[in-house]
């Protein structure tokens, strides 16, 4: 290896161990103080300014695998650019300082400017700025120690021939084949003292508790409902293998949101602040909502990102305190149509003002099928109406209530494409048999889930090939805002045979067989399945 590629080899080396002892420290320091993570903040800025296209493909082909990709993602971008800069560094140094810098302000500039769960401006950015500090001091050390000037015009340092600091590989000697002026010992004390800032800052972060704790969670005990859910009827599920459950566990539940860590904020310190267009501004801790009425019911939730026959969808038991009560106490004014709501990180939802006052059970919710929120689900509270796609509606780990106007405001999502009003679209889905599956030729059965939350499920049928449709079994319907199972049994003859499903709400209408892409106001279409009959 030549002296100048050994240089720039070293170099390149040095600049990815700069920048991950940046990040490592900026990481520890947002775990800390609680400002924006250096990682999180870029990569959240890279989610709100994709467009909507590729927000989609991540959301239909990765599901919940997008956010540890795209981590990963932004510290693979972060590792090519200081490999570059810290090689261009060998030849110009300043370069590589400057391209340092510029990668410590990036930190910076999408803490100061992007959604944050952090409390005030000065720990917002303090993360990006300790990354810049490190980043910048760690190239700079590793330039001086293969001897360039990172802050005259890139000569070569002079050997340094004073005791302790003669780089030497075996005795006092300077090795043949190392660049003029390498200092080998303080090369290897730096690129160490870096290497262990940044695995053990990355390290350190992961272990603090960053807020409120499961047991934490675990411990707190939701009064009963005074409005409990009526009894679950009998004969809700299908018993056929396979089928989702009526109840999604929550550890199952999906999941779809835009950031990359989950909020764990301390019901202690939550308030709600419900102002705008009302006559009196209310505002709430957690323990007032826990002493108010509360109702209990099982509600259906969809994902307008759900493709035709997609998993974003579930079902569970909520308990909350009713919207409409909270809005009666606060007085609406005239002319008020819509309600903006805020995400601890600053995420905004509008929801039509009518689709919380009309009777349905909307409510700021505290529990998830028998236990306060998870975190993943909007711990402390969260918002649920029936009927409505959750990015209209379905506000997470949400902090402010502003009644309002809908020309008065744009929502993080209708400012990216998506419809202003979004009431879920009748959907049925086929859960058994899955796709290509191989099953026997005689009597066979398949059954599936449909939805139409805050109207109900009338009839779902069923076509075999080309056949007539064939009306279902329909499982026992709980309410009108819950999924209805069904079953439909067939005589299966060898060969390849598709089976496709569609389900009629009870307003009398029909499935539409027209296939939308879920943007802008949800998808539809029949969904289908190719088995094979042996």
């Amino acid at each position: 290896m030549t002296v100048t590629r050994q240089r720039r080899t070293l170099a390149a080396l040095g600049g990815v161990l700069a920048a991950g002892a940046g990040l490592g420290l900026g990481e520890l320091t947002a775990a800390l103080a609680g400002g924006t993570s250096p990682v999180v903040g870029v990569g959240t800025q890279l989610i709100d300014l994709a467009p909507g296209a590729a927000k989609d493909w991540a959301v239909k082909n990765l599901g919940t695998a997008d956010k540890p990709i795209l981590v990963g993602v932004v510290l693979l971008g972060v590792a090519v650019f200081a490999l570059v800069a810290g090689a261009i560094g060998a030849s110009v140094p300043r370069v590589a300082v400057v391209m340092t810098v510029l990668l410590g302000a990036l930190a910076i500039l999408a803490a100061a400017t992007g959604r944050t769960l952090a409390t005030n401006r000065f720990t917002q950015v303090l993360p990006g700025v300790v990354t810049l500090i490190v980043a910048t001091i760690g190239i700079v050390l590793v330039l001086q120690a293969l001897g360039l000037d990172p802050f005259g015009r890139g000569r070569r340092r002079k050997a340094a021939t004073a005791e302790g600091s003669t780089p030497v590989a075996v005795g006092n000697q300077l090795p043949a084949d190392a660049p003029e002026g390498f200092d080998r010992r303080a090369f290897l004390a730096t690129t160490m003292a870096l290497g262990v800032a940044g695995v053990g800052g990355l390290g350190v972060s992961r272990i603090l508790p960053g807020g409120v704790d499961e047991a934490t969670r675990r411990a707190i005990r939701i009064p009963a409902a005074a409005s409990p859910a009526p009894a679950v009827p009998a004969g809700v599920s299908a018993n056929v293998q396979g089928v989702s459950s009526f109840v999604t566990p929550n550890k199952s539940f999906y999941r779809v949101d835009t950031l990359l860590t989950v909020p764990k904020v301390d019901p202690r310190t939550w308030g709600l602040r419900i102002h705008g267009m009302v006559d009196r501004e209310v505002r709430l801790n957690f323990a007032d909502l826990l002493g108010r009425r509360l109702v209990e019911r099982d509600i259906t939730l969809t994902c307008v990102s759900n493709e035709v026959g997609g998993p974003y969808v579930g079902n569970a038991r909520w308990i909350g305190v009713p919207i409409a009560d909270i809005l009666r106490e606060a007085g609406v004014q005239a002319g008020a149509d819509a309600v903006r709501s805020t995400s601890v990180d600053g995420l905004t939802i509008g929801t039509p003002l009518q689709a919380l006052t009309d009777g349905r059970d909307a409510m700021f919710a505290l529990g998830m099928n028998g236990e306060p929120l998870p975190f993943v689900h909007g711990f402390p509270v969260r918002m649920v109406v029936p009927g409505l796609y959750g990015y209209v509606s379905a506000t997470k780990w949400i902090v402010d209530f502003e009644v309002t106007r809908f020309e008065d405001f744009s929502a993080y999502w209708t400012d990216r494409g998506w419809s202003v009003e979004a009431p879920i679209k009748t959907s049925s889905r086929i859960d058994v048999p899955k796709g290509f599956a191989r099953i026997k030729a005689g009597p066979a059965v398949a059954a599936g889930v449909a939805w139409a939350q805050h109207r109900g499920i009338r009839k779902v049928e069923v076509q075999v090939d080309d056949g007539p449709w064939q009306e279902a079994t329909l499982a026992a319907e709980d309410t009108i805002d819950t999924w209805r199972q069904w079953t439909f049994r067939w005589n299966a003859t060898p060969g390849n045979h598709k089976l496709t499903v569609r389900a009629t709400d009870a307003d009398g209408q029909l499935q539409t067989t027209d296939r939308a892409a879920p943007r802008p106001n949800g998808s539809s279409g029949l969904h289908n399945t190719v088995v094979m009959v042996e």
